[in-house]
């Protein structure tokens, strides 16, 4: 298989969104994060606990939406947990979210022990069927239809994300307010916002989104919940936030250029093609390849990248 009829043909765009979409939510939840000021290495963790709970919540009779709504409340809870203990106590955030990470990893795997102890193979739910009636829309269903019409309804959530959430941050009062605490919060707290509710507010929402990421992964990408499912996804997320300078455009591309790399590797490893001008290589370069490129291009970008003032420091009230 050459490299060209890779990138051209509709299955790999499909499997590009469909590997990009949990980093979308992830990376869009770490940049709501910091550009309040707050550092979320709670992300690992919280994704396992969104694809967890989602799941379980469907397995049990809930809709899928609702699976989802479930795991975004779980996002919350542990999104509070983070900002009490980074905000409210000042505590170091590297380690707050570290031992985030630790505990919502722990929890989902002992609650999945205790609820299928005498499971050999992970219980199975339906998952979102893909969205086909965009093949049936006038003009753009012809277009869209072979890509999008094999995703789920959450690829297209994913998607949508980015442009509201730039809205929000850079066309809405709540938007200036959030941006204002992560760069100046002493400036913040002379114009009347109240820093502290103001970033753990945005710690919950991004940790919401963080877990819907997650979800999408059990109840859209498979219909299973197991161990190791998330597989990094979310130290990749935090990388990608640098990349994109802190904005939600150059976020979403980031996350799908990632997932491209990703898609690519698979498909030169399956179908035994290689790189022009290099000869066969051993599917251990495949693998490091998205790693490898990802790295690339965050070292060319993050040089220049205007990361908010007071990312990481804490803020007590009345402090100049």
């Amino acid at each position: 298989m050459e490299l060209l009829d890779i990138l051209s043909g509709a299955p790999f765009w499909v499997a590009v969104l469909r590997v990009g979409t949990p980093l979308i939510f992830g990376t869009l939840g770490v940049l709501l994060c910091e550009r309040a000021g707050v550092l979320n290495l709670g992300i690992e963790g919280i994704m396992v606990a969104g694809a967890f709970s989602g799941w379980l919540a469907v397995y049990h009779g809930a809709p899928l939406w609702g699976g989802v709504a479930v795991a975004a409340g779980v996002g919350l809870l542990f999104g509070l947990l983070h900002g009490v203990l980074t905000v409210s106590l000042a505590l170091s955030q590297h380690v707050a979210g570290l031992g985030v990470t630790m505990l919502a990893t722990s929890l989902s795997y002992y609650a999945y022990r205790l609820g299928f102890a005498s499971v050999s193979t992970p219980p199975t739910i339906t998952p979102f069927a893909p969205m086909t009636w965009l093949a049936d829309i006038p003009v753009i269903g012809p277009v869209l239809g072979p890509i999008l019409g094999a995703e789920t309804s959450l690829t297209l959530v994913a998607l949508l994300l980015a442009p509201v959430l730039a809205w929000l941050l850079y066309r809405t009062p709540l938007g200036l307010a959030v941006r204002m605490v992560g760069e100046n919060p002493a400036a913040a707290e002379g114009q009347g916002i109240r820093v502290g509710a103001m970033r753990i507010g945005a710690i919950m929402a991004g940790s919401a989104l963080m877990a819907v990421g997650g979800a999408f992964l059990t109840t859209s990408a498979f219909n299973a919940f197991f161990f190791n499912m998330v597989n990094g996804r979310g130290w990749i997320c935090v990388a990608l936030v640098v990349f994109a300078s802190w904005r939600p455009g150059r976020a979403l591309l980031g996350a799908l250029l990632f997932a491209a790399f990703d898609a690519l590797q698979l498909r030169l490893q399956q179908g035994g093609a290689s790189l022009p001008g290099l000869p066969a290589l051993p599917y251990q370069f495949y693998l490091m390849l998205p790693y490898l490129l990802s790295i690339l291009a965050l070292v060319l970008v993050a040089r220049r990248a205007a990361y908010p003032q007071a990312l990481m420091k804490p803020y007590r009230k009345g402090e100049r």
